[in-house]
């Protein structure tokens, strides 16, 4: 079967949400928002954006890692969510994009919240010693399994897992689909679902977001 790409939700309840998610008077994320678009570049949106603030608010979470950040629009929702003395690892290959996060977070009066990290995402997971509340995940797909074997075992018990673009356009359920991209995507899904260590939910907002809770070392 192949599926191309679907539309995981009705575009026009898709767009509904988008409204309601919105952060209308903010500045800072409308602009970034604005440059996503302009550069086609993919970020989670205000949909997931609230998402994760809600999420990072639930766990009460002072640490998170993102194993991939772009110019810091997910950085941003974090930032604000874990608060004051919280702290957000932004990870990112490009020198151009870490600074435009710094500008960004420095405008949005959060940067002190966030630790920068320069080459490959889940190298300075390995490096850095930190043991996030939240692990964020939106690095290229191809490498979804490569940070499981990274965070499976290091994270304890109480922390979340999340992680985007899970049901990949739909092309999840093409069997005929061999792209690396999507085979990350299904490899990952079933390791995570088969560790008894994690309790997983996919939720189809977006691109489908996975939500995985460490309930036993």
């Amino acid at each position: 079967m192949d599926t191309g790409r679907l539309e995981v939700i009705n575009p026009y309840i898709d767009a509904y949400l988008t409204q309601l998610a919105a952060a209308k008077e903010d500045e800072v994320l409308l602009e970034m928002e604005a440059v996503g678009i302009e550069r086609n570049f993919p970020i989670v949106g205000p949909q997931v954006g609230r998402l994760l603030q809600v999420l990072t608010l639930l766990r009460r979470a002072r640490v998170v890692f993102e194993l991939g950040s772009g110019y810091g629009y997910s950085t941003l929702w974090f930032a604000r969510a874990v608060g004051p003395g919280g702290e957000v690892h932004h990870t990112d290959r490009s020198g151009e994009n870490r600074e435009k996060a710094r500008a960004y977070l420095s405008r949005a009066k959060i940067l002190d919240r966030v630790r920068f990290h320069e080459g490959d995402a889940i190298e300075s997971f390995e490096k850095s010693g930190a043991s996030p509340d939240i692990l964020f995940m939106d690095i290229d797909k191809e490498q979804y399994p490569r940070a499981y074997q990274s965070f499976k075992d290091r994270l304890r018990a109480g922390a979340l897992v999340i992680v985007d673009n899970l049901l990949w356009d739909g092309r999840v359920i093409d069997m005929q689909n061999t792209e690396a991209s999507t085979l990350g995507v299904k490899r990952y899904t079933d390791l995570i679902l088969a560790d008894r260590r994690y309790v997983t939910s996919v939720v189809p907002v977006r691109d489908g977001v996975g939500i995985s809770l460490k309930i036993a070392e």
